[in-house]
C-alpha cells in the first residue's frame, strides 16, 4: 500500500505530498481543481510517457515518488529476477528534467521504463473514467474473466504453445516460399553451376597464368638480357669477374706491406665467388627459357576464359566465382530435398498446433467455467445496487488462434424486464456503467493481490441510496486493499477514514493545485457543501454530520 506520495513541479502543483490510510481514502474538491493531476502524476510511476509540457517551473526537475509498504506481499522473484535488493518498504521514483530527459528509479536504484512498468502494475490499480468506457470492449472484458478465473498458468501455457504453433507456421512459409522462388530460379542457377564446373576453376590460377604468360611472351627480351648480364660477368677480358679477379691478385701484393688489405681482399673473393654463382644461375636460367608458342596459345585461351567468366557474372576473382559455385551447388541440393524439409516442418507444426488445440481448450474450459458464478454475482451486486431487474449473460463464441485464446465473449446486460440482454454499448446508461464496473472491481477484489487500488469518479452517474451502497462495497474492498478513491458524492466521501480535499490557490502569481487533510469539523463541511453548496444551512450540516456518523469505522 501506499505509505507516502510526494509530487513535485507537476502540471499545477509545485509541492505536495499526502498519508492515504491503510483501508478507504476519498479525495474530494472542485471540478478542475487538480485532482484527475494527481492521477497523471502516479501514471509515471506506471511507466507512462513523460512530457516537459507537465513541468510547473520549466527550469526545475518533476519528481514523483511514492513509499509502498510490500511487507505482505510476495514480491521476492520480481527482485531477484531484475537484480534489486527488496526491504519492507519500497520507494519508486521518476524524474523528469527540463530537456526532457526521464530517469526511473527502485529505492534510489536507476532502473528501466519496462521495470518500472512491472512493479507499477504490480503495486497499483487505477480505474480511470476511460477504463468505463473500455468495459464494453471484447478483450477487457475478456481480460475480467481471466482475473476472476485466475489463469495466469494456463494463459502462460497457451502463449508459450502460441508462440511455439507461430514460429513452425513462419518456417514453413518461409520454406515454401524459398522452394517456390528457389524453384523458379533453379533451371539459371543448373546452367550458371555446370558452366563453372566444366570450367575447372582452382584457388590462385589466375596469378599463376598471368605469371608464365608474362614470361612466355617476352622470352626474346628475357634471353637477351640474360645474355647480356652472362657477358658482362664472363664473357671477355673486362668482363666483371675477370676484373674482380685482377682486383684480388693486387690485393695479395698488398698483404705483403699491410696485413691491413687481408680483409678486403677476403670480402673481394667472397664476391667473387658469389658472381660465379650468379653467372651460372643466369647461363642456366638462359639455356631453360625458350619460346613454346603452343602453350602461350593454351595459357591465353585459359586466361581469356577466366576474364569472360568473371565479367560474364559480373566478379573480379576466381575465388569470388568458386565461392559462387559452392552456394549454388547448395541451392541446387535443397532445391532437390525441398520435398522433405516441406514434409519436416508441416510434421512439425502439426505438432504444434495439437499442442496449442489443447492448451486452448485448457484455457478456455476454465474461462468458461465461471460464467454463470460472474453472471450470478453481478446480477446479485447490481440489484443491491437499485437495478431490480438487472439481467447479466456472458456470450461465447470460439475464434481462430489468437494471441489471447479461442474466446471471443461479450458480457450482454439489461437493466430492464422483458428487455433481452444485449451489448453494452446498446444499452447501458452512464450511471449503469458505473454501477456495473463497480461491481466488476468489487468481484475481483478477491481475486487479485494489488496492494492499491484507485477510482477515479467511479460513482460517475449515481446518487442517494445506490451512492451509499457504493460506499459500503468500497469499504468491504479496502478491509483487504488499500482504496482511494475521487468522488463527487458526499455519501461517499464520509466513507474514507481520511479525507483529503484538492483546491486552487490563486493567491500569488500563479494558480497552484494543492491538497491537505481534513480534520473532522472541515470534512463535515465540505460534506455540506457538496449537498447544498456554499453557505449551507445547519440542516445540511447536521445530515453531513449524519452522513460521517454513520460511516465511522
Amino acid at each position: 500500500m501506499i505509505k507516502q506520495l510526494t509530487i513535485k513541479n507537476y502540471a499545477l502543483i509545485r509541492h505536495l505530498e499526502i498519508y492515504p490510510a491503510a483501508t478507504l481514502s476519498t479525495i474530494t474538491g472542485e471540478t478542475g481543481a487538480g485532482k484527475s493531476i494527481m492521477l497523471g502524476a502516479l501514471g509515471l510511476l506506471l511507466g507512462n510517457r513523460a512530457d516537459t509540457k507537465v513541468l510547473f517551473d520549466d527550469g526545475e526537475k518533476c519528481l514523483v515518488e511514492a513509499v509502498f509498504d510490500i511487507s505482505a506481499y510476495n514480491l521476492s522473484s520480481f527482485f531477484l529476477d531484475n537484480q534489486l535488493e527488496q526491504e519492507n518498504e519500497c520507494i519508486l521514483r521518476r524524474e523528469i528534467a527540463p530537456n526532457g530527459k526521464s530517469r526511473a528509479f527502485i529505492n534510489d536504484t536507476p532502473i528501466s521504463l519496462d521495470i518500472l512498468k512491472q512493479i507499477g502494475n504490480k503495486l497499483l490499480d487505477i480505474h480511470s473514467q476511460h477504463d468505463t468506457l473500455l468495459l464494453s470492449e471484447s478483450d477487457f472484458q475478456l481480460g475480467l474473466v481471466d482475473a476472476y478465473a485466475q489463469t495466469q498458468l494456463e494463459q502462460a501455457n497457451y502463449l508459450e504453445a502460441y508462440g511455439n504453433y507461430k514460429a513452425a507456421l513462419s518456417e514453413l512459409n518461409a520454406i515454401e516460399a524459398a522452394a517456390n522462388q528457389m524453384t523458379k530460379e533453379a533451371e539459371y542457377d543448373r546452367f550458371v553451376y555446370e558452366e563453372l564446373s566444366r570450367a575447372q576453376l582452382k584457388i590462385g590460377e589466375q596469378a599463376a597464368i598471368e605469371h608464365v604468360l608474362n614470361i612466355l611472351e617476352n622470352t626474346e627480351d628475357i634471353k637477351l638480357r640474360l645474355s647480356q648480364c652472362v657477358n658482362l660477368l664472363t664473357a671477355h677480358e673486362f668482363a666483371i669477374n675477370t676484373q674482380l679477379h685482377h682486383c684480388i691478385v693486387h690485393f695479395e701484393k698488398l698483404n705483403l706491406y699491410s696485413s691491413d688489405y687481408n680483409k678486403i681482399k677476403e670480402r673481394a673473393q667472397a664476391s667473387l665467388i658469389e658472381l660465379k654463382d650468379i653467372a651460372l644461375d643466369l647461363e642456366d636460367k638462359l639455356e631453360n627459357t625458350e619460346y613454346d608458342p603452343e602453350r602461350t596459345v593454351q595459357l591465353r585461351e585459359r586466361l581469356d576464359l577466366l576474364y569472360a567468366l568473371q565479367k560474364k557474372y559480373k566478379t573480379d576473382s576466381i575465388d569470388s566465382l568458386l565461392q559462387w559455385q559452392v552456394q549454388l551447388a547448395a541451392k541446387l541440393e535443397r532445391v532437390m530435398n525441398f520435398e522433405n524439409e516441406i514434409n519436416v516442418a508441416k510434421a512439425k507444426l502439426d505438432n504444434t498446433s495439437e499442442l496449442l488445440e489443447t492448451q486452448a481448450i485448457q484455457l478456455s474450459q476454465k474461462r468458461r467455467a465461471v460464467f454463470e458464478t460472474i453472471e450470478f454475482e453481478l446480477k446479485e451486486l447490481l440489484v443491491d445496487l437499485s437495478i431490480p431487474n438487472a439481467a447479466i449473460q456472458i456470450k461465447h463464441a470460439r475464434k481462430q488462434f489468437e494471441l489471447n485464446g479461442i474466446d471471443q465473449i461479450s458480457i450482454l446486460f439489461s437493466a430492464n424486464k422483458g428487455i433481452l440482454p444485449q451489448e453494452l454499448k446498446n444499452v447501458a446508461s452512464g450511471g449503469e456503467f458505473s454501477r456495473l464496473m463497480m461491481c466488476i472491481k468489487y468481484i475481483l477484489a478477491d481475486k487479485t493481490s494489488l496492494p492499491t487500488i484507485i477510482f477515479d469518479e467511479i460513482d460517475t452517474g449515481v446518487s442517494g441510496e445506490v451512492a451509499i451502497k457504493m460506499a459500503t462495497m468500497m469499504k468491504k474492498m479496502a478491509l483487504k486493499h488499500q482504496v482511494i478513491t475521487i468522488t463527487h458524492l458526499p455519501q461517499i466521501a464520509a466513507s474514507g477514514l481520511n479525507h483529503f480535499y484538492v483546491y486552487k490557490d490563486d493567491t500569488g502569481e500563479r494558480t497552484l493545485s494543492s491538497i491537505r487533510q481534513l480534520s473532522t469539523e472541515e470534512r463535515v463541511a465540505e460534506l455540506a457543501e457538496m449537498m447544498g453548496g456554499k453557505n449551507p444551512s445547519l440542516a445540511t450540516l447536521a445530515i453531513a454530520q449524519e452522513l460521517l456518523d454513520k460511516a465511522k469505522y
